[in-house]
């Protein structure tokens, strides 16, 4: 059965790139600062794409954001989705905002299922997909990680990890849980965030990027869809971590000692 899927494809800061705090606090210097797709929605947009070579269907890659968010909509259809919708919105977000805005986009189109990055590497706060299945009532499996059971290396590069039954009614994850792997089953249509070892991202092929620049890229107005903007977690100020003191070179194990009790208190 053709799956419809729709997957996410977040901007953030390239983890290369040098990242310093403003002297107000206000926010980050993004002067010389690159962007790129986060890392666990590459690998949904790569999950998402397996899944339609083995089922047919249609990946439409979504993301919420101003006009540069563009160039990570359009290098997920360079890897192989079919169409973009970007949701513009040029203000602050938080998961809450993210989600509802999310739920908005699934409502209209009606996927069988919703491939996230299970976190952003930006604020790293895992929680949008929750939220998104909490708003839309659908089942939800987090942390979806590649199944230890396939027969070789060959069949982990190009089978997808989250398994739909033949019906396209349910399905299986294999997710990580402290201890272990952990299976579930839910039925579609359900939420699926997705972990680091669930595969490795295909590149771009330059026909894949020559076709992505002709494929249709949908802009949604934020305002137009009905829901509050306003996110709930403002951030305050930001501030480096402090810098490590220097080590000190110490004569002998009572010296030694003596720091350590006396100064670091750890003794």
């Amino acid at each position: 059965m053709p799956l419809k899927i729709l997957v996410t494809a977040k901007r953030v800061e390239d983890p290369e790139s040098k990242i310093r705090v403003k002297p107000d606090g206000s926010g980050i210097v993004t002067d010389g600062v690159n962007y790129k797709m986060n890392p666990f929605d590459e690998i949904a947009v790569e999950e998402a794409l397996r899944l339609r070579e083995a089922h047919g269907g249609e990946v439409v890659v979504a993301a919420i954001g101003g006009e540069k968010q563009q160039t990570e909509l359009r290098a997920a259809l360079a890897m192989g989705a079919d169409r973009a919708i970007l949701v513009r919105h040029d203000g602050p977000l938080d998961a809450l905002v993210v989600s509802a805005l999310l739920a908005k986009v699934c409502e209209q189109e009606r996927p069988d299922l919703a491939l996230l990055g299970k976190q952003s590497i930006d604020d790293d706060q895992n929680q949008a997909g929750q939220y998104l299945a909490a708003r839309l009532g659908w089942p939800q499996a987090t942390f979806a990680s590649k199944s230890e059971s396939l027969e070789s290396e060959a069949e982990q590069k190009k089978l997808p990890g989250v398994v739909v039954a033949a019906g396209g009614k349910s399905a299986r994850v294999v997710r990580e849980a402290d201890g272990g792997l952990q299976t579930l089953e839910v039925q579609l249509p359900a939420v699926v965030t997705v972990d680091l070892r669930l595969n490795k991202p295909r590149f771009a092929s330059l026909p894949g990027i020559m076709k992505a620049k002709k494929k249709e890229l949908k802009e949604l107005a934020a305002a137009s869809l009905g829901v509050d903007l306003a996110p709930a977690v403002v951030v305050r100020s930001l501030a480096e971590p402090p810098r490590r003191k220097g080590g000190v070179k110490v004569a002998d194990v009572d010296e030694l000692w003596k720091k350590l009790h006396e100064e670091a208190k750890v003794l």
